[in-house]
């Protein structure tokens, strides 16, 4: 197990160091001057070309490339992402003042996913090629097919326009979580569903469940404390994963909501050309995706121990 686990946590960090080369990148290869962004705004009009060599003197951007990547990583390896361009705060700062409000809304977006999600697929692979198994079906398609986006402005005709239900936009009570968490659950729990569907129909179809029947255990011990626990392996990982995606990838959903997360933040920060804020954000995003990789991992190999032999002689 531990072998298992070093190896993980290597790759995570190998990983980790090439997206920051690539959310460093972002700042460097963006078109346009940074220094002549932030003074073009600040002064209102043209800078002069000693302004621009003043900023970028301030800004560290007439250091080498390789240099100011070095520094820049030496930072983000304490925590420390430089400071905003054009908001005059520390990226940490912004970031954490942000991070509850997007981890509040991915935990819920993940806890709806999944107890929409597993209950139906479970359902649907009991039923099988019932009616309630092709709805099913037809409705893990539908969900899975739409974009965020789309289902945001379906789901605020039918419970806030239509039927006044809830508060489109804002922040502040449980109300304005339902509709974007929602948003953020549906994609993922159609993949769920029919993950968790297929799973449970391959673990009814192994020899000890049929040896468990043949003894007289009842239909739902079968399922219960024989089945679900092998089944639930692949759809932990894809749980878990949904998770970090949710975490990192709410960018869409919080601006049509106007809810005031790190997505939101990363939406501005790219209309404005505040690559030191994007820079934060695509880092911090990969690094939590990248841990719940990891921790997903983990429980996959406390799970299924062939997991941890295989990392052994691999």
């Amino acid at each position: 197990m531990r072998v298992y686990a070093a190896r993980r946590v290597a790759s995570a960090v190998v990983a980790l160091l090439g997206v920051s080369v690539l959310a460093f990148a972002l700042g460097v290869l963006a078109p346009g001057d940074p220094a002549e962004v932030v003074l073009s705004r600040s002064l209102g009009q043209p800078p002069t070309d000693e302004q621009l060599a003043e900023m970028r003197r301030e800004l560290g951007t007439d250091r080498p490339v390789v240099v100011q990547y070095l520094d820049w990583l030496s930072g983000a390896v304490r925590g420390d992402f430089g400071s905003s361009w054009l908001r005059g705060v520390r990226v940490r700062d912004a970031l954490a003042e942000r991070v509850p409000r997007t981890f509040a809304l991915a935990m819920a977006g993940a806890g709806l996913s999944l107890v929409i999600g597993i209950p139906i697929g479970v359902l649907a692979a009991t039923r099988r090629n019932s009616v309630v198994d092709h709805v099913s079906r037809l409705g893990a398609l539908v969900g899975a097919s739409f974009p965020s986006f789309f289902l945001a402005y379906v789901l605020i005709w039918l419970l806030a326009v239509r039927f006044r239900a809830l508060p489109v936009f804002g922040f502040g009570s449980a109300a304005h979580l339902v509709l974007p968490a929602l948003t953020l659950a549906l994609g993922p729990a159609a993949v769920l569903a029919r993950l968790t569907r297929s799973a449970v129909l391959e673990v009814l179809g192994e020899g000890y469940i049929r040896t468990a029947r043949s003894k007289g255990a009842r239909g739902t011990a079968v399922l219960f404390h024989h089945a679900l626990r092998n089944a639930l392996i692949p759809v932990v990982t894809v749980a878990g994963l949904s998770v970090g995606h949710l975490l990192g990838g709410s960018l869409i959903v919080e601006w049509v909501f106007a809810w005031p997360g790190m997505g939101e933040l990363a939406v501005s920060a790219i209309h404005d050309r505040d690559y030191p804020l994007v820079q934060g954000f695509v880092l911090f995003a990969a690094a939590v995706y990248l841990l719940v990789n990891l921790l997903v991992d983990l429980s996959y190999a406390r799970l299924d121990p062939r997991v941890r032999v295989e990392g052994r002689r691999s």
